[in-house]
């Protein structure tokens, strides 16, 4: 019996898959489940639409990573900081710290949990920031932090 996977199922395969299963298995465990459905040509036809539905959506959101990645290579981001004797930040710099300047400043909506931070900022300085927009897009961001007075 043919049936197109609703969830992934451990041992038969991921969600949206069509599979051969044994009779009795997709008949009294799959199907009343709903785990699978009946691999008709309905079916089937609503599967193949669904896959190229979700194409179109990587694709898009693939092409928004990349035009997001253009626009953050010219862009330096001033982050102005208090510090105390010798240079050093009270506190640090954050990556939610770099994503609302980027906001205030350039008018760039970056998500805070896209900015990689290995470690928070400490110091002053200029630094580069690793972007992963998502679709294996990523970007870089200029920061330079500065003494607030």
């Amino acid at each position: 019996m043919k049936v197109i996977l609703q969830q992934d199922v451990k041992g038969q395969g991921k969600k949206g898959q069509m599979v051969e299963v044994s009779d009795g298995y997709g008949r009294n465990f799959l199907l009343p489940r709903k785990l699978a459905v009946e691999a008709t040509a309905e079916n089937v036809n609503t599967m193949k639409m669904q896959d190229k539905a979700k194409q179109a959506r990587l694709a898009e959101e693939k092409a928004a990573a990349q035009a997001l990645a253009e626009r953050l290579k010219g862009v330096q981001v001033k982050i102005r900081a208090r510090a105390g004797q010798g240079g050093k930040l009270f506190g640090s710099i954050t990556n939610k710290e770099i994503s609302e300047e980027l906001k205030k400043q350039f008018d760039l909506d970056v998500s805070k949990s896209k900015i990689v931070l290995g470690d928070p900022i400490k110091s002053f300085g200029a630094f580069e920031v690793k972007c992963k927009l998502g679709s294996e897009v990523s970007g870089t961001v200029n920061v330079l932090v500065v003494e607030d007075k």
